[in-house]
């Protein structure tokens, strides 16, 4: 393993506990942050100079507690924190080590306060990827496009909130009214990921970093069964990732993609999450886009997959969820079903257009059906407007290239 590799291991396990233990020590949320961010960077710099530690996570848990009583030095109130440590100002070498529990969990309660509805939407995904996955500031702006200076004082105030409004670090009472926003904050890090549209961490790989913390949610609340159904949905995507672009790093859609590059393993234990969501015996629609990426995997061949069950899934999909892009995903897969079900589909599109005008996805499937149907000229304005408003260069060369010589795909 090299050392990136473990150093971005050790900070996925560590840094949610860190940042928990250092907050009940000292009873300061922005210094415990801070400090472990501090002992991040500096691992990012000290590990690739000088080799892996022996101990890298106690390396890790070092530098995070000399950064946090050198921050609250410098703010007047390191004397306050040495106290808390049981220790005199002139004892405070010896001072006992920062314990994190490695058997509770501290990540989920973490978790849960970066996600709470006090915080703007916005924010809530960057305070997590920093938080409790340990992601550095300028890799969230990198993996974003954001400019790092705004996105480090959108972090400060979110952190300020936290602090003003109060908000525990707990797993709340209201657990099921809270669960969808923690779970769609780890779904958007993913879909950031897997579409790739704005740039790379480059020394990360965001979308392991998002199934891995799927996957601890899911052990965590291992009763809740759209946690399951997310842990699912992402490791079967993320089991594609290697064949979704060329060497050259052009996007390969699902349809041309080779098979045997899928991770086998990946989607088996996928298969096992999905298999204790429906277990439960509760629906949602995390567990319902898990079941069609599941047929999708387990389907030989494109032409082979299983059309008409994902067509019914996505049925039940659109009743609890109608929104105009899963509306979207639907009729795409029902214009695979037939000729006849390809006209009810391109009807169904354009009833989106007032919803989806501004989506570079919505315009290249309609291009793809208007083709099929003969409107060849209508086609080329759809592809047109999907180029200017798709930012990806490896979507728009997919567009460039592949529009006139494919039938309509469902997704990438």
């Amino acid at each position: 393993m090299t050392s990136d590799a473990l150093l971005a291991a050790t900070i996925r396990e560590e840094s949610g506990r860190l940042v928990t233990a250092l907050y009940r020590r000292f009873g300061d949320f922005d210094v415990a942050e801070e400090a472990v961010q501090g002992a991040v960077v500096e691992a990012l710099t000290v590990w690739r100079r000088d080799g892996t530690p022996r101990r890298p996570a106690a390396w890790l848990t070092t530098a995070a507690q000399r950064n946090a009583l050198d921050l609250l030095r410098s703010r007047g109130r390191r004397d306050r924190a040495v106290e808390r440590l049981g220790v005199t100002r002139e004892d405070e070498a010896s001072a006992p080590d920062l314990v994190v529990d490695h058997e509770a969990d501290d990540r989920l309660p973490l978790l849960f306060a970066c996600c709470h509805p006090a915080l703007a939407p916005e924010v809530r995904l960057a305070l997590t990827l920093r938080a409790v996955i340990g992601l550095t500031t300028p890799q969230i702006a990198r993996a974003f496009l954001v400019n790092e200076q705004t996105l480090a004082q959108r972090i400060v105030r979110a952190k300020r909130k936290i602090v003003a409004a109060g908000i525990e670090l707990k797993v709340p009472d209201d657990l099921d009214q809270r669960l969808p926003d923690v779970l769609t904050v780890v779904y958007l890090a993913f879909n950031e990921a897997f579409v790739a549209s704005a740039g790379s961490t480059h020394d990360r790989d965001l979308g392991a970093d998002a199934v891995w913390l799927a996957e601890v949610v899911a052990h965590s609340l291992p009763e809740h069964a759209e946690a399951w159904g997310l842990a699912a949905l992402l490791r079967i995507q993320h089991g594609r990732a290697a064949a979704r672009f060329t060497p050259g790093g052009d996007l390969v859609l699902l349809r041309d993609q080779d098979r045997t590059l899928w991770d086998a393993a990946a989607i088996k234990r996928a298969g096992e999450h999905l298999e204790r969501a429906a277990s439960l015996r509760s629906p949602g629609p995390f567990q319902l886009q898990a079941a069609i990426a599941m047929c999708h995997a387990e389907a030989p061949s494109w032409e082979e997959t299983d059309w008409l069950q994902i067509v019914t899934l996505y049925g039940f999909l659109i009743r609890d969820d109608p929104s105009p892009v899963v509306r979207l995903n639907g009729a795409i897969a029902l214009a695979q079903l037939g000729p006849r079900q390809a006209e009810r589909a391109l009807l169904e599109l354009q009833a989106l257009e007032g919803e989806l005008a501004g989506y570079h996805l919505w315009h290249a499937a309609l291009a793809e059906l208007l083709r099929r149907a003969g409107r060849h000229e209508d086609a080329d304005v759809a592809d047109r407007r999907a180029l200017e408003l798709t930012g990806n260069d490896a979507e728009r060369r997919l567009i460039q290239t592949r529009l006139r010589r494919h039938p309509l795909t469902d997704g990438s």
